[in-house]
């Protein structure tokens, strides 16, 4: 067993390089993306070195934050299968958001509201690439029928990808103590315990009812 005052590794080197990667890649798509999507947002051209370079970049960068993605998937996609508990969680969402944490089920490395976020994040990411390729004239001409359907259905999974973004990061911010996994790669050994404790007793081989401890309001 490791020292009781030893904080937990949840992630390695290469998976939060892997997941920094994904993240500004994303920003830079985004950004690229609204610039094209309405002229009200056209200036954000200019960060990118004007309108044609901005079109030029903006595919190739999907290409990078495709292929993150696609290694994030391989890394994690075990772990996020949706089982029973997961289920129950998602069910019990409200207590969680009300602070009535007693009533949640233990978890193990990510909870059901974790893992239902990655699979939407991939659908959205699957809408992104296949209609992102229809779209790159750069390579071939498809009939614009073609093309128009591929502009919309890639909008709508755009849009899609950044609301889930933003409520990871709000879920991020607001459970205390998480930032710090994807930028030192460790987490303290109560916020484990709190939040994810069949993933914390898996680790550490600590089996004592957490439920008789004090459990801090985010586990921070």
């Amino acid at each position: 067993m490791k020292s009781k005052t030893r904080d937990i590794q949840r992630y390695t080197a290469g998976e939060r390089v892997n997941h920094w990667v994904v993240a500004i890649s994303f920003v830079l798509l985004a950004l690229s993306g609204l610039a094209f999507f309405h002229p009200s947002f056209f200036f954000m051209t200019n960060l990118f070195g004007g309108g044609p370079w901005t079109r030029i970049l903006h595919p190739y960068m999907g290409l990078v934050m495709t292929v993150g993605f696609v290694l994030m998937f391989f890394r994690f996609w075990q772990l996020n299968i949706i089982r029973k508990n997961d289920v129950e969680w998602l069910k019990n969402v409200p207590a969680l958001v009300n602070g009535e944490h007693e009533k949640m089920p233990p978890v193990d490395k990510y909870n059901g509201g974790q893992k239902a976020l990655f699979w939407m994040l991939v659908l959205c990411m699957a809408g992104l690439l296949v209609t992102g390729v229809l779209m790159w004239r750069a390579w071939w001409n498809l009939p614009v029928n073609v093309v128009r359907a591929a502009a919309l259905l890639h909008a709508l999974s755009a849009f899609g990808l950044i609301g889930l973004i933003i409520a990871h990061i709000y879920a991020a911010i607001w459970t205390k103590g998480t930032i710090r996994a994807m930028t030192r790669g460790t987490v303290t050994r109560a916020w484990a315990r709190f939040h994810h404790p069949l993933w914390y007793r898996r680790m550490t081989g600590d089996s004592s009812d957490m439920d008789k401890q004090a459990r801090p309001k985010h586990g921070a």
